[in-house]
């Protein structure tokens, strides 16, 4: 009776090579689809938080020009000539010696854009003689555009920081846009 149950037991069925290697074929066909696609997602994630980190850069310095200009006594060329309404590529800005970031003594401030490779640009600012990039990935240099006070209004300086981590995909620019009062100035009288 025992020699009867075995029997089955100690049958030759198994997987001929064929099947085997169809199996493994289909097996690998599947890994790489797979693979391919937790690749496509961790570049897609990677590439996210490039393009983020770059926004939030151009956000934090962006602010803080606004705090600096909000506290100015004045703005100008870099080489000391009045704004016009065209835009450039470089600011001074006059800090009394209140503001914050003046460190109690009149001072001035440039922001300039300053090419980091083709195509592409950093704002760089510099005080007392020492430059510290703010944000960088721009893909124009040109972002600074004066307006100077009339009757209606007070001065205000229009910034435009387009960011990109890659200018030949214009698809991907992002623009930050802002139009900052200058509080220190007077409007005009009629």
């Amino acid at each position: 009776m025992a020699a009867r149950l075995l029997r089955p037991l100690r049958g030759e069925g198994g997987f001929t090579l064929v099947e085997l290697v169809a199996v493994m074929a289909i097996f690998m066909t599947v890994l790489t689809g797979l693979s391919m696609l937790f690749m496509s997602g961790a570049r897609a994630e990677l590439d996210a938080n490039q393009r983020f980190q770059a926004q939030q850069s151009a956000r934090l310095a962006l602010d803080k020009l606004r705090r600096e200009l909000h506290c100015s006594s004045g703005i100008t060329n870099v080489d000391g000539s009045v704004l016009t309404s065209a835009p450039v590529a470089a600011i001074k800005v006059s800090l009394p010696a209140h503001c914050p970031s003046a460190d109690g003594v009149d001072t001035t401030v440039v922001y300039e854009m300053a090419s980091a490779g083709v195509g592409r640009w950093e704002l760089r600012r510099t005080q007392d003689g020492v430059a510290a990039d703010v944000a960088d990935h721009f893909t124009n240099d040109d972002v600074f555009a004066y307006t100077a006070q009339s009757v209606e209004s007070r001065a205000l300086l229009h910034v435009e920081l387009p960011v990109n981590l890659d200018p030949n995909e214009g698809w991907k620019t992002w623009r930050l846009v802002d139009d900052i009062v200058l509080r220190n100035t007077l409007r005009e009288a009629p």
